[in-house]
């Protein structure tokens, strides 16, 4: 359970080695009890990861794309105690030309980015109403709003994601349970080492004080940086004849 300091009790990152995930954890106010479960394929680089944290971790094996155990993990998690914060963070980005070439690693990219959070999180959302409490944070993205052709599978996968968030946000209203949706621009990070940086970027350590601060405020949405809610509203009025031209 949150203490009376704001600290919770137990937290969960799905997708453990991830950049943003990381960046949020240590954004929480995290105490010397709190239980961080950090959940991913590669055992050694999440015990690595988490030894840096300065309070409990437990690594547990979990593979977005498994959707056939993800309710046996749920059930893993939460037989060891109820979970305060759930951070659902699996993602890869892949260039658009190597997806055109292979369809098979779109599929996997879709089966990352949106399939394997539907199935978790309804895993988890089941375990967090039966117990009364939780927060879900679900980081979609601002290409969530209109898929452009430069990034047409991520920005699909984002929205389906996008979508269903929101549905299950409505679905969670009076159990007490609350999620909320995180729509980032362009981070400057690992994952897009390379590239360069769209307008608005930001940082992981900024979505991660946004995710902080979200949290306390009981919002339902975030952008990072603020001003996107404006820029996303621009981006639906774009002519399709005009959008279909943009590069980026």
């Amino acid at each position: 359970m949150i203490d009376a300091l704001g600290r919770p009790g137990r937290v969960l990152l799905l997708g453990g080695t991830s950049e943003i995930g990381l960046a949020i954890l240590a954004a929480l106010p995290l105490s010397s009890d709190t239980e961080v479960l950090l959940a991913g394929r590669d055992g050694k680089r999440l015990a690595e990861l988490g030894s840096s944290l300065p309070c409990p971790v437990r690594i547990l094996y979990y593979d977005a794309t498994a959707v056939e155990s993800h309710q046996a993990f749920a059930d893993e998690v939460f037989a060891g105690g109820d979970v305060d914060i759930a951070v659902s963070a699996a993602g890869i980005l892949v260039p658009q030309s190597e997806l055109d070439r292979d369809p098979l690693l779109a599929a996997t990219l879709v089966d990352t980015n949106f399939t394997g959070h539907v199935s978790t999180l309804l895993a988890v959302a089941g375990h967090m109403r039966a117990q009364g409490h939780g927060a879900l944070v679900v980081l979609s993205s601002v290409a969530a709003v209109r898929p452009r052709r430069a990034n047409f599978v991520y920005g699909a996968a984002k929205a389906g994601l996008d979508a269903f968030a929101q549905g299950l946000a409505d679905s969670l209203r009076g159990s007490g349970v609350r999620l909320m949706l995180v729509r980032p621009g362009f981070v400057v990070g690992r994952m897009t080492a390379g590239m360069a940086p769209a307008p608005l970027a930001t940082t992981p350590e900024a979505v991660a004080a946004a995710v902080a601060d979200g949290l306390v405020a009981g919002a339902g949405t975030v952008w990072v940086p603020g001003r996107l809610a404006l820029l996303a509203v621009l981006m639906r009025l774009v002519p399709r004849p005009l959008w279909r031209r943009l590069s980026r």
